[in-house]
């Protein structure tokens, strides 16, 4: 099956994806749309117009977390996350490249790998747009990394990100990780905030939040989100990156770094302050949760803007 004709066929299954869910991946890249310069808006319009609508919003948000069940994308799985091998529960968060990005690649090197080849002419159109739905992904590809490197539980490695910690949400028995995004297509803390709060719609809520970016609480927050935008400054160490069709060494990137060690940060202050047997969609937990997700949302959806900007326009534009 061509890799074109696949996305369409994934983009349809299941929304139960990995991360902030289908409505966060979505929500991130609604948010990034309103914020992308010209030259950056006619990239990603025309690559992603003849599968996904020409939006980072919608299907082509969630792709890259359709896909990484399948046996073709298996290789990608490492790509969503860094395991940081800190000590949340002591109050010691960290995360160092060198100590968690296993030799299978992880989120940092991903959004390395991607950003280059979003934009070498050499690559034909597929291998350019399989490149752009991984970055939204990273924190759909390009879009999609974006949004796990703003999820608290993608920067950590304590019980497999959360994964392993038993908890509930609006009754339902679950595990940590699950709570925050969402467990069926109704369900999960990033859904609940959807729907008490921005009409029930990832569109609602981007709109919402981009208000919030360009005239409400974020205004003044948003120059120090890109205080880091250099797409090419390294790290000194350089792991083996794939993609679907090569393999290369690259150098992970500093300010995606910058951007886990912060949002890892979140895991010492907010992310397991729970008891045990605590509703954690109905109670106190959820209300202090909100605002995180929120703005973590709002960020990584104004990041992947400048950053495409930077990459296409020369400069952040915003």
């Amino acid at each position: 099956m061509k890799f074109a004709i696949s996305l369409v066929v994934l983009s349809t299954l299941a929304r139960g994806v990995l991360g902030w869910g289908a409505l966060g991946h979505e929500t991130v890249g609604f948010v990034a749309m309103e914020f992308l310069a010209p030259k950056a808006l006619t990239f990603v319009q025309s690559t992603l117009l003849k599968n996904f609508s020409g939006t980072l919003g919608g299907p082509a948000a969630t792709w890259a977390d359709t896909v990484r069940s399948t046996t073709a994308f298996k290789w990608s799985a490492p790509f969503h996350f860094i395991d940081a091998e800190d000590s949340p529960l002591t109050g010691s968060c960290s995360v160092v490249e060198t100590r968690d990005c296993g030799t299978g690649g992880c989120i940092l090197s991903a959004i390395a790998n991607y950003t280059k080849r979003v934009t070498e002419v050499s690559l034909t159109k597929e291998q350019k747009l399989e490149a752009l739905l991984f970055l939204g992904t990273f924190s759909a590809s390009f879009r999609f990394f974006f949004g796990d490197i703003g999820q608290p539980l993608h920067v950590e490695a304590l019980e497999v990100g959360g994964n392993d910690i038993p908890a509930i949400c609006s009754g339902t028995k679950t595990n940590l990780h699950a709570c925050v995004k969402q467990l069926q297509p109704d369900t999960g803390m990033v859904v609940k905030n959807i729907d008490d709060n921005h009409n029930g719609t990832s569109a609602g809520y981007a709109a919402d939040l981009v208000t919030e970016i360009k005239s409400g609480k974020f205004k003044t927050l948003t120059s120090s989100w890109i205080e880091c935008s250099s797409t090419n400054e390294t790290l000194a160490t350089g792991l083996v990156e794939r993609s679907s069709l090569s393999t290369r060494v690259v150098k992970p990137l500093a300010c995606p770094l910058v951007w886990a060690q912060e949002t890892n940060a979140f895991d010492c202050t907010n992310v397991f302050g729970f008891t045990t047997g605590q509703d954690l969609c109905t109670t106190s937990y959820f209300t202090q949760a909100v605002p995180v997700i929120d703005l973590q949302l709002a960020k990584q959806g104004f990041r992947l803007a400048a950053w495409l900007n930077v990459l296409f326009d020369g400069a952040t534009n915003l």
